[in-house]
């Protein structure tokens, strides 16, 4: 019809056409795509950063304002970092993800230049962690987040094209996924960072066991996991903070004023909000600053303090529901390269949701790992709201024709 528009009716037609029916055509287009974006993982992701802000507003306005500081300074941080996430987010899923097996590489490499920067003279020491480039203006790169997103998405293109004739990755592809997580996981440790190399380990297992791998390379991968950590542990290869943790988890009553202390105060934080909790911006440890970095880590324990076990309930669902989304967008993906990105996404949210959580609960050692979509964090909010884009990605084009 177009076509013929512009053979009788000439230029003017043509331009009708064009900025007429074309340009409805192309918003029909757009907005079909924005309807077939899963809402319900997007709604729930957003939900989870707008309780993050208000909690982060209660973790760090008193302290602040004791200081003479802008007391809303690291509110304001946060909401530039969600803001710079969700578009993030929206570019990764706007993209054709079946593209990333061609980039996988350049990201997994640039992944690991970060990586090795930190341990060079750009990088520098935060809490006793040598994770982070110091920007400048107050904002720092944590490049071991970043990875988690290189190393999801070169072992979803390393497994997720299988050799003829064979069903699953072969012996070959799952030593060279050994290897390639383990180079990324030796960096961080090296910072040291045990909690970043636990998500890097329970990424690598999920997505092993998702791509139908045999048992006993499970069971043996399993078993050699356990055997390093034991030899770690044996020849001293952890810092003696790292080991205070450990002994503290096994030994909640050990060193209560010194390694034990964290722990200690997260569970009375958490125990003293009862059902529904004392009120938000009304928490008497939260306000005391008896729990450390309650902004980043132990952000579980002013939820816990002040929305009560409702509240804290409440977060628990919305991160189930982000992982069931996932998991459920992996189940419908189009192939199995966008089957592995979405279960490495969803292994890597969920391990590390559990052990925040689980760790303000005195259920797991404590690690410096964030409570993803709810922590401050500006690396951390970007690595997540990438992870998101990526869900989104495959969901979009589960149709392979799409």
């Amino acid at each position: 019809m177009i076509g013929g528009g512009l053979g009788s009716g000439g230029a003017g037609a043509g331009v009708g056409a064009v900025g007429g029916y074309g340009d409805r055509t192309v918003w029909r287009r757009r907005l079909a795509g924005m309807r077939r974006l899963d809402w319900t993982l997007v709604l729930a992701a957003l939900a989870l950063s707008v309780v993050g802000t208000l909690l982060v507003r209660s973790a760090t306005v008193p302290l602040l304002t004791e200081q003479g500081r802008d007391p809303e300074t690291f509110v304001q941080r946060h909401l530039l970092n969600l803001v710079i996430g969700f578009v993030l987010g929206t570019v990764v899923a706007l993209l054709d993800y079946r593209l990333l097996r061609a980039y996988a590489p350049i990201l997994y490499g640039l992944a690991c230049v970060g990586l090795v920067a930190v341990l060079s003279p750009l990088g520098e020491t935060i809490n006793g962690s040598h994770s982070w480039i110091v920007l400048g203006g107050g904002f720092q790169v944590q490049p071991s987040e970043f990875a988690k997103v290189g190393l999801v998405v070169l072992l979803a293109m390393l497994l997720g094209e299988p050799r003829d004739g064979e069903v699953g990755p072969s012996n070959k592809d799952i030593l060279w996924a050994l290897a390639l997580a383990g180079l990324p996981a030796a960096l961080v440790m090296g910072q040291p960072d045990l909690g970043t190399t636990l998500v890097f380990g329970a990424v690598l297992l999920g997505m092993l066991t998702i791509c139908g791998v045999r048992k006993r390379w499970l069971a043996g991968l399993v078993g050699g996991g356990l055997l390093a950590g034991f030899l770690v542990f044996f020849f001293g290869l952890l810092k003696p903070y790292q080991i205070a943790r450990f002994t503290a988890f096994l030994d909640p009553s050990h060193d209560p004023r010194g390694a034990g202390y964290n722990a200690q105060q997260a569970k009375i934080a958490v125990g003293s909000g009862g059902v529904f909790g004392k009120g938000l911006f009304h928490g008497e440890q939260t306000g005391g600053h008896f729990v450390p970095e309650q902004q980043t880590d132990f952000i579980f324990t002013v939820a816990g303090e002040e929305l009560g076990f409702i509240g804290a309930a409440a977060i628990v669902v919305l991160l189930g529901v982000v992982l069931w989304r996932g998991l459920r967008i992996a189940t419908q993906a189009a192939d199995l390269f966008g089957t592995l990105v979405a279960s490495g996404v969803v292994c890597w949210l969920a391990f590390q949701s559990f052990e925040n959580i689980g760790m303000t609960l005195g259920i797991m050692p404590i690690t410096g790992l964030p409570l993803p979509f709810v922590s401050y964090g500006g690396s951390a909010t970007f690595a997540n709201m990438i992870a998101l884009g990526l869900l989104q990605a495959v969901h979009l084009r589960r149709n392979p024709f799409d």
